[in-house]
């Protein structure tokens, strides 16, 4: 019966999460008709998959033997409870953090709740290969320390087909977190300070500080500020838009407070406004405007301006891949390669999952008389150390010194890859460091 309940509350699950999230890229492909429509639609599907995860992984549940269920039973009781004691670890030392910034609030735990469920899908997704890690290292060393293992082994059964439950598991670890940073995790990440300032009672900006090229048209926009709620009409505050000539020479000069676009004559409002013109060998002329400036011969958009100003780390795939369309339009706005590398970072990231545990099985599972302290600090130093490695190449991709493929899927190659040949070693019965050994006796 766990296969029908379970299948049953992810279709309510989607009862509930779906509409609103086709009400969300309809409103977004409205806001934003440049946008790139085929990854914005996949959204409602990559949800609805999610919601069906769990379904899915009891059917390989109920597939397996008896002794996979047994060695999954094992397995997932202290993944819950590593994952749970991580995001309890995590949640206390950024409460201390948040309860002083949020003491102006009008109802300080409403505002928590609001802050830590906007932020749940980013943390989950960070503290999920950790907990995976430390969960097989837990549970395959128990196996071990019982001689559980040996027992499997002597039963006919190899270190391949004893050890497949935790690699399917890492599977389906590596699936959900691929759609959780499709979309939902990212944003959660960028919209963390939004949220910290509406329950401040503060004004939430969007993007501040702005620049946008249009070379095609020789014009220069800095905008100032982007409120939240620039999609439904709100002004853009602090515009200068700067336009020169073929010799690149400054012609005009437009200032004003605020920007408003309207959706329907696509013509922008200016208030306060004034207009600086340029003549070669004079001082420029400045024209104080009397009233709201209109202007019908702009044809960027709020949408095409904000683009800069958005962060590459705070957006998911389908926001990437219009912002990427946009630009390979003829577009100069920015430089690409932060945009380029975390949209491959996007795919590689969840596959962390899968390569803690080819990195934490072979590890784990120990036949000497030895405590396996010593192979389980091994894993987790391998693991700090492919977060740095994953740090260091992503600053070389979003500098634009490395391509952003090798950027993104450096890390997890190269210890996937060292993961393979620690199980190669463990399957034939050999030490794992067989030559630093012989180097040492010798």
């Amino acid at each position: 019966m766990v296969i029908p309940a379970l299948a049953f509350a992810g279709a309510l699950l989607c009862a509930w999460l779906l509409p609103g999230e086709i009400r969300v890229v309809r409103e977004h492909l409205a806001g934003f008709p440049d946008a790139d429509t085929t990854t914005h639609w996949l959204r409602p599907v990559v949800l609805a998959a999610l919601c069906f995860l769990p379904a899915i992984g009891a059917c390989f549940y109920a597939l397996g033997g008896e002794l996979d269920r047994y060695i999954a039973r094992s397995f997932l009781s202290i993944f819950c409870i590593c994952l749970g004691s991580l995001m309890m670890i995590w949640l206390l030392i950024d409460l201390s953090d948040k309860v002083g910034d949020l003491q102006g609030a009008e109802n300080m735990l409403a505002s928590l709740i609001a802050v830590y469920s906007t932020h749940a899908p980013a943390v989950l997704l960070l503290l999920l290969p950790y907990g995976l890690l430390l969960s097989l290292l837990y549970c395959l060393s128990q196996l071990s320390a019982s001689r559980e293992i040996i027992a499997m082994i002597q039963s006919g059964r190899g270190i391949v087909r004893i050890t497949l439950p935790l690699v399917i598991a890492g599977i389906i670890c590596t699936i959900f977190g691929m759609g959780l940073n499709y979309q939902w995790a990212p944003i959660a990440e960028g919209r963390k300070d939004e949220v910290m300032a509406n329950a401040k009672g503060e004004v939430a900006q969007e993007a501040t500080r702005v620049l946008f090229n249009n070379a095609p048209k020789r014009r220069l926009w800095m905008i100032g500020a982007f409120p939240h709620d620039y999609q439904k009409g709100a002004p853009l505050k602090f515009i200068e838009i700067t336009t020169s000539n073929a010799q690149n020479q400054i012609e005009t000069r437009l200032s004003a407070d605020s920007a408003s676009w309207d959706r329907e004559t696509r013509r922008w409002t200016f208030e306060n406004a004034t207009i600086g013109t340029h003549h070669d060998g004079g001082p420029p002329e400045f024209e104080k405007i009397n009233g709201p400036l209109i202007v019908d011969s702009f044809e960027e958009t709020p949408m095409q301006l904000i683009k800069p100003g958005l962060s590459a780390e705070h957006l998911g795939i389908p926001d990437l891949s219009s912002w990427l369309k946009s630009r390979a339009e003829g577009l100069n706005f920015a430089d690409p390669a932060p945009y380029r590398t975390e949209w491959h970072y996007r795919w590689a990231m969840p596959f962390t999952c899968l390569v803690s545990v080819m990195l934490a099985v072979p590890l784990a599972v120990n036949f000497s008389r030895r405590g396996p302290a010593g192979s389980i600090a091994l894993a987790v130093g391998f693991s700090a150390i492919m977060l740095l490695i994953s740090t260091i190449v992503l600053a070389f991709g979003h500098a634009g010194d490395m391509p952003p493929v090798m950027a993104a899927w450096l890390p997890n190659l190269a210890f996937f890859g060292f993961g393979v040949y620690l199980f190669k070693q463990r399957i034939h019965g050999r030490p794992l460091f067989k030559r630093s050994r012989k180097t040492q006796s010798a």
